[in-house]
């Protein structure tokens, strides 16, 4: 007699057909916290190593943060024109610089998005699997890290002419959040008016006529109690203010509203990764 013929081996059969769903149907994105703030990093990896071929702008933009230090506090220190509440103006000033400088760093970070437009480096990143409020968070938080090393420029100074700060080490741990936070909501500015006016020349043009005035119009050279009652309102609603109030409660310990501060830092800082990652479409075509 004949033997009965064999059963089906549907175990393989199985296993073939699972491989053939893997290759017509792409496996699930990999989402989540994790996920997203892994390529958050990794942008900002990406954004430093830049520095790696050029360092000649964080030694240039170090010249003028000496120069208001050296100058202008020193000048305004021996003439005692403007009230501090005891503290010797260099002392008052120094936190203020520091802010100035990782503005300045931030401000025109838009400029670097737009080159990336013009070759061709940010079709390719758009069409990444990375969202693009990852994109502008890693962007922003490597100028936060640019202004961090300005600022260490900044303290070093400051410290060479006297000013008496803290070197608590959890109080420099807080200097170094509101600089990186301050910086990212700078730097998404930027990149927000870059979305809007697409050139170059636009831009720079923009950045240079709001710097000086985000400047003036914040607590980083007089208190805020001598201002005109205009320019007061206008103080609580910069950003910049709120920065210099944090890093001169923490560095020079003087009265500060730190909860106040980090909570408008935050929501600014949120807020710009928001505006510049609705805009990012936009600048890409």
């Amino acid at each position: 007699m004949s033997e009965a013929p064999a059963a089906p081996q549907t175990g393989s059969a199985d296993t073939a057909n699972g491989r053939l769903d893997l290759l017509l149907v792409p496996p699930r994105a990999r989402t989540g916290w994790r996920v997203l703030t892994a390529r958050v990093v990794a942008m900002c990896v990406v954004e430093l190593q830049k520095l790696r071929h050029d360092r000649t702008e964080l030694y240039t933009r170090a010249v003028q943060p000496a120069l208001w230090l050296l100058v202008f506090g020193e000048t305004f220190t021996r003439l005692n024109a403007i009230p501090t509440g005891g503290t010797p103006y260099i002392d008052y000033l120094a936190p203020g610089i520091i802010a100035q400088s990782a503005m300045f760093i931030a401000i025109f970070y838009g400029i670097m998005i737009i080159w990336e437009r013009d070759a061709g480096i940010l079709t390719k990143l758009l069409v990444t699997p990375t969202p693009r409020s990852a994109l502008i968070a890693g962007k922003a938080f490597a100028a936060g890290v640019k202004a961090l090393i300005q600022a260490v420029v900044v303290i070093v100074i400051a410290a060479l002419l006297g000013v008496a700060m803290t070197w608590n080490p959890l109080r420099l741990l807080a200097v170094a959040v509101a600089v990186v936070l301050g910086s990212a909501f700078f730097s998404c500015l930027s990149m927000t008016i870059a979305g809007i006016v697409l050139t170059r020349d636009r831009l720079m043009g923009i950045g240079q006529a709001i710097t000086m005035p985000l400047f003036f119009a914040s607590n980083a050279l007089y208190p805020v109690a001598i201002m005109p009652g205009w320019l007061q309102t206008v103080s609580m609603l910069n950003p910049l203010s709120y920065q210099v109030d944090a890093l001169r409660g923490l560095l020079l310990g003087t009265h500060a509203h730190l909860a106040l501060d980090y909570t408008v830092l935050v929501a600014a800082a949120a807020l710009g990764i928001a505006a510049a990652s609705s805009l990012l479409g936009r600048l890409a075509r």
